[in-house]
């Protein structure tokens, strides 16, 4: 899918980071579909996305408003909709400038990499046109983008354990799994790898990626011994953080992946060998707190189900609409079985762990369109 100075760029840069150039070019091909440069106005130009909700955040009020009615905001992650060819979406770009240039050229994600601008200060830029001219310049110059943002937020590490999970939950963000890019990158290295599958030593452990009740046993545990994480099931880059601090003060391989070693030392934080910290209640789970197909509040059901039965009664005294109020009684009594069963689901679901393990069915997923931002 890449010519070979590319994949000699990619070689050099692996070695950098001091990890296999099949795991580079594996994240490379999933985040590019191997596809470097796009034609625009008759010269190419990087591959683009634009992220409307960071432009959104970085405008005055009076330039946000106008942003809005344009179409090229939104509060809202994805509600911006990127044209699909790439000349549309640089032309999208060049609008946005017209509102705020700055803005603009920090609110999209760029190259084989599709690392966002915004971050164009930590990866030792001078400005962001400087990123840009960067990524502008060569395959090598996109892949020196891709290489600074995986150096610069630690996640090294990861990609030398090949452990795909791990590092697409930093890589990709905490939706990671919706589009399945641990899966595609774990078949993407083994296509490179001549067959070989990614089999990491952190296997089994909580690490970034995993996600459930031994994640916020592990978070409350880490808030009692005094370290700042939000305490939501999720193994993200500021509980890995919290951990290789933990890590440190214990002086212990500061990996940022809680082994057995590091699980016991934080047992020290129990308030009984018995307790299970951070364990969800039936009432406390999402799935309760929402109510059933994301009602507001913890009663929305019951509010749900109080309506209907009100609407019965006031149509059982209608000549003729009996059988409505026949209907409404049982809508009411389903509302009620399917809360139940969607709270149970939840609180089942609030019990479980996925330590982000990934399983043979990684061969069987494809590399995904140009649809990821780092």
């Amino acid at each position: 899918m890449f010519d070979q100075l590319t994949l000699k760029a990619i070689e050099d840069l692996a070695g950098k980071l001091k990890c296999k150039p099949a795991a580079l070019q594996a994240v490379a091909e999933v985040e590019s579909a191997g596809q470097v440069f796009a034609q625009v106005k008759g010269r190419k130009e990087p591959l683009v996305r634009w992220e409307g909700h960071y432009f959104d955040a970085r405008l005055t009020a009076a330039q946000r408003a106008e942003a809005r009615r344009q179409g090229l905001a939104s509060p809202k992650a994805g509600a911006v909709k990127n044209p699909s060819s790439q000349a549309a979406r640089w032309a999208l770009i060049t609008r946005a400038s017209l509102i705020n240039r700055r803005a603009a050229l920090e609110s999209f994600s760029i190259g084989l990499g599709q690392v966002m601008t915004a971050h164009w200060k930590k990866l030792g830029f001078g400005s962001v046109d400087d990123m840009i001219k960067r990524a502008r310049e060569s395959a090598a110059g996109q892949i020196d983008l891709m290489a600074r943002f995986i150096d610069k937020f630690g996640l090294d590490d990861e990609l030398r354990r090949l452990d795909f999970t791990a590092f697409a939950r930093g890589y990709n963000g905490s939706g990671f799994r919706k589009m399945g890019y641990h899966l595609k990158m774990a078949a993407a290295y083994q296509r490179r790898s001549g067959g070989a599958k990614p089999v990491s030593a952190v296997t089994g452990m909580l690490r970034m990626g995993s996600s459930g009740a031994k994640v916020r046993e592990l978070q409350t545990l880490l808030v009692r011994a005094g370290y700042a994480v939000r305490v939501d099931g999720d193994y993200g880059p500021s509980t890995r953080d919290a951990v290789k601090n933990f890590q440190r003060a214990q002086k212990v391989t500061a990996d940022g992946v809680a082994g057995p070693e590091t699980v016991r030392r934080l047992e020290a934080w129990k308030q009984t060998p018995e307790e299970e910290p951070g364990k969800q209640g039936v009432t406390e789970t999402k799935e309760a707190k929402e109510g059933l197909g994301g009602l507001v509040g913890g009663a929305g059901v019951e509010v749900a189900r109080q309506s209907v039965e009100q609407a019965a009664e006031k149509t059982s005294w209608i000549p003729g609409l009996e059988w409505i109020s026949g209907i409404l009684s049982v809508i009411a009594v389903l509302l009620v079985l399917g809360g139940l069963a969607w709270i149970a689901w939840g609180w089942w679901k609030s019990r479980r762990t996925d330590e982000g393990d990934i399983g043979s069915d990684a061969t069987a997923v494809e590399a995904p369109p140009d649809e990821v931002l780092a």
